[in-house]
């Protein structure tokens, strides 16, 4: 009867806090943490992680962590995604 109880806790306890069901989410969320977004901010984090490829993402959280020492960092990089225009239907 213990080990059941057990079990059951296991299978039972819920955390609250949900996987991102899609990369794109993963990757929202380490930009996020990376570049210190504001609350105000994230969701616009996850539109551009959503319509733009992976590597054009990682290539401009680098630039931004590289190139914009002072400052707000998350400025700079929605400055470099806005200058690319959205290229998800293509290779």
């Amino acid at each position: 009867m213990d080990n059941f109880q057990k079990i059951s806790d296991i299978l039972n306890k819920k955390d609250g806090v949900k996987p991102p069901a899609y990369p794109w989410q993963e990757l929202a969320l380490t930009v996020i943490k990376e570049l210190n977004i504001p609350k105000f901010k994230r969701n616009a984090v996850f539109k551009v992680c959503r319509e733009h490829h992976k590597a054009l993402i990682e290539r401009c959280l680098i630039d931004t962590k590289e190139l914009c020492q002072i400052g707000e960092k998350w400025r700079y990089f929605f400055k470099l995604i806005n200058q690319i225009p959205n290229n998800k239907d293509t290779n």
